[in-house]
Formats: C-alpha cells, structure tokens, sequence
C-alpha cells in the first residue's frame, strides 16, 4: 500500500465520485465526528457523487439516504440501494431480491442464528438486526467484548455451513443467502441511476474503506484508498487498498477529502 500522499496529483484531479464505507473508515469509535460529516458536505458541494457503501441494515440507510449529504446508500453488503427522489419527494429502493424471497431467507436464517449463538460464547445478535432485510448480522465487538480470531472464524464457517455466503466487517460477521457482494450493488446502481459503467470508468472514482468485506472494492477499484486501521486486520485482509492514509478511522477519511479537495500533500517529517 503507498501513501495517500503518493496518488499522482492528475489522478486526484479527475475523480469524479466517492464511495465510503461507514462504520470505522467514516465513524471512529463508533460515533460520526461533525468534522467527518463536514467532509460528506464538502465532496458533495464540490460536485463530487458520494455514495456510502456500508454493511449497516436498510433501516439505517432508509435515514441515511434521506437525510445525509449523498447521493445515494448501498446498504446490507450489496443487498440493495436507495436514493431520495428530490423531485418526486420521495425514497426509491431497488432491493436485488424480491419481497417474498427476502422473507423466505429470512426465515431459513432462524435456525443459522440460534446455532451460532449456542455454539460460539460471547457472540450476540446485532443490535440492528431487527432493521434488516437481507442478511443476518452477528455482533462480535461492537456491544459485546471482542471475540478472538478463533471465534469470528467459527461463525464465518457456520454460515459458510449452511449456504450462506459470509463476510467479516470491523464489528458484525454478515452472512446473507445469494452470490453478492458491495461491488455489484454498486455497479448496477451506477449504470442503473447514472448510465456509468465501472467497467470502464472506474479510475474515475475512488473506494475508501477499511475491513475485509471492502475487498472486492480494494480490488476493483484502482483507487482504492484504506484508512489507516485497515492494517489491524492483517493477514485476514485478502486484498489490500492501493493507498493508505495517516489517519485512522474518520481522521482517514478527512484526509482523504482534503486530498481530493486540495490536492496531495507530501508526509512532514
């Protein structure tokens, strides 16, 4: 990984969108800092889409979409996304399945759940869980205390188990029915709503996140920047970020912002 610093200065110049993760790549400690929204704020008005792509529950992003400085929510690991119709007056939702599927996943999460619980100590159900449609979410470090590695992966291979597919983000273990991931929600949400196909016009944009459900996005995207914490997740990584900021968390986005706003600025000292 190279320096956020080191992201030639005409790259810097031609990105025309950002896409975020949020929990620990845009929040540190869990809270959103006016600083790092002030950033949101900022890429927008400076004409640049910004898009979080985010593990978080379709509850969270139904407020997110309306109510925050985007342009639009990929939410649940590539479930679906949402966009506030500003002259419609209204929030427009395209899910990757319909209703009665999602239910029926659903359901079949029920006894994935219940043995996950009873097998691995310490683990909980994800306080959000209740405001997802698509995906079970287990809580490894957010309200309860932090799981060994030996535990996380034991979840992962309880899900993978029973056909789900699993990913581990930098609080939750998300395990969901289907052969998806934040890159395809993102790709079809760009050529559905903007006519752009990554594809070809990836190097236009960028991908800031930090854990390893962002790694289809690190690879994909040849301006993938991690902020700084990403390193925490070491070998368990698969694939890493081109660039890296100083910062951790919500000060690594900031950086980032800064970046694209008022060009590189070398490392001191």
């Amino acid at each position: 990984m190279k320096p956020l610093a080191a992201m030639p200065a005409g790259v810097v110049k031609g990105i025309r969108g950002v896409f975020c993760d949020i929990d620990d790549t845009l929040t540190s400690e869990g809270k959103l800092s006016a600083r790092a929204y002030a950033a949101l704020e900022r890429l927008r008005a400076a004409g640049k889409l910004v898009v979080p792509i985010t593990g978080r529950p379709a509850g969270w992003c139904d407020h997110i979409a309306r109510m925050w400085p985007v342009d639009a929510v990929v939410g649940e690991n590539g479930a679906f996304y949402f966009y506030y119709d500003a002259a419609r007056k209204k929030l427009a939702q395209r899910f990757l399945f319909d209703a009665a599927t999602r239910a029926a996943n659903r359901e079949k999460m029920v006894a994935v759940r219940e043995r996950i619980l009873r097998e691995v100590p310490g683990c909980a159900l994800a306080s959000d869980q209740l405001y997802r449609e698509a995906d079970l979410a287990i809580d490894y470090c957010e309200d309860v205390p932090r799981l060994a590695d030996a535990e996380v992966d034991r979840i992962v291979a309880l899900m993978r188990a029973a056909g789900m597919t699993a990913k581990v983000s930098s609080i939750h273990v998300n395990g969901w029915f289907g052969d998806y991931d934040k890159l395809g929600m993102t790709r079809s949400l760009m050529q559905e709503r903007y006519g752009v196909d990554l594809a070809r016009d990836e190097a236009r944009y960028l991908f800031v996140g930090d854990s390893p459900n962002d790694a289809p996005m690190f690879k994909f995207f040849s301006n993938s920047v991690g902020v700084a914490n990403v390193a925490d997740f070491g070998a368990r990584l698969t694939e890493a970020p081109a660039y890296v900021t100083r910062g951790r968390s919500g000060e690594g986005f900031i950086e980032m912002a800064d970046c694209l706003l008022l060009g590189p600025r070398p490392a001191s000292g």
